[in-house]
């Protein structure tokens, strides 16, 4: 059974109306009084991960919850605001101090991990333990980026579009504001990052992409990396809607032979 603070926790998670948008809004999660990161929802663990931070051995957490609802999210069963799993942040604390001269660091993902608050007092604890921090966000909560920043060792960044195109991929029309304000932070911060670009073609062209990418290296942006919407991981509409088309529909084989892909 859940305890009295993760049930607060869920009662400050149900969605509101976003009359904005006509369509159901996540807000970022505030702890309830004594809440700490023991009351994380935590979606899913992943022990031994390289490929979620270049270069590193790493454990990755995925916590529940994302405020936008992205056509081609990989996970859309993390979205809501509950989380089935039996996954908490003490198993998560336990096999860490098993592992240590093991691993690397940590990677916090999602979801969207800085829609919930405890994700600091996570962080610090992960810190404390003598890892490195990873954190991969799409940027909905600039101000809670901010805030965390300090403890981030190295961040992947989504940004999934110009501003203007994130409305008919996340389904929120000031998504692109915040996202492309959280690079801004991001960029200011000193903070090791880099950029991930999902290639949608339902949504993206070549202009597009090409575009996007000299803006952000022209912003100073020095490491751009392209993926792959993959329809096999996505919700069935978009898994209709992009059939068999993939990165190659978009950019052509010297595109891709230039860009960094992975």
């Amino acid at each position: 059974m859940p305890t009295p603070s993760a049930r607060a926790l869920r009662a400050l998670a149900m969605p509101v109306s976003a009359a904005s948008t006509g369509s159901t809004f996540y807000p970022a999660v505030e702890p309830p009084a004594g809440a700490n990161a023991h009351d994380l929802e935590v979606a899913e663990f992943v022990p031994f991960s390289t490929a979620d931070w270049p270069g590193h051995v790493v454990a990755t957490v995925y916590l529940q919850g994302c405020s936008w609802r992205c056509t081609y999210c990989f996970n859309p069963s993390w979205q809501s605001s509950q989380s089935d799993s039996a996954w908490q942040w003490a198993d998560v604390v336990a096999w860490m101090a098993d592992r240590k001269g093991l691993l690397h660091g940590v990677v916090f993902s999602g979801g969207e991990p800085t829609r919930q608050s405890m994700l600091m007092s996570a962080l610090a604890h992960t810190k404390e333990m003598g890892y490195k921090t990873g954190l991969h966000t799409a940027g909905p909560y600039p101000a809670r980026l901010q805030r965390v920043l300090p403890l981030v060792d190295w961040v992947a960044i989504d940004i999934k579009g110009t501003p203007n195109d994130y409305a008919a991929i996340t389904g929120v029309p000031m998504a692109g504001e915040h996202a492309w304000r959280s690079l801004d932070i991001l960029k200011d911060s000193g903070t090791d990052y880099e950029v991930r670009i999902t290639v949608d073609p339902t949504v993206h062209t070549r202009d597009g992409i090409l575009g996007l990418v000299d803006t952000l290296t022209s912003q100073g942006v020095t490491r751009v990396v392209l993926q792959e919407a993959r329809a096999a991981l996505a919700n069935p509409e978009y898994a209709e809607a992009l059939g068999e088309r993939g990165i190659t529909d978009v950019l052509t084989h010297g595109d891709l032979h230039r860009l960094h892909v992975r």
